[in-house]
């Protein structure tokens, strides 16, 4: 008998983290980038911004953001690695960096969204 492929569960993040930054993304960098620093909408006080990010249904879901954006870089990466750059004969090596990154990179997050205080 043949042995699973993880290649579904793969593509799977891969389209989720895509579809999850080309909506998300763009509207936080819009609004912290631009809107708010050029005043164009007034911008929320640190307080506010403390309480939203205390909430820990914020904190899963900005760490689901990420944790998916980096899954969709590490797959797109790793087939332009193999594709474009035509360095098949490096498969595993280029796989274990590619999602081994997405992984700390998510556990840094976890870290980092972790140090938020719980609100004022």
């Amino acid at each position: 008998m043949r042995a699973r492929s993880a290649e579904p569960i793969v593509w799977l993040l891969f389209s989720a983290g895509g579809v999850l930054a080309a909506l998300f993304v763009p509207v936080l960098l819009f609004m912290f980038g631009l809107a708010f620093p050029l005043e164009w909408v007034s911008p929320p006080e640190y307080g506010h911004l403390l309480d939203v990010l205390g909430n820990p249904v914020v904190r899963i879901g900005l760490w689901v953001l990420v944790f998916l954006a980096l899954f969709h870089w590490a797959h797109r990466f790793r087939y332009t690695l193999y594709d474009g750059l035509q360095l098949r004969h490096l498969n595993v090596l280029i796989a274990v960096l590619c999602y081994g990154s997405a992984v700390v990179g998510s556990a840094v997050a976890i870290y980092l969204f972790w140090q938020i205080p719980n609100g004022l």
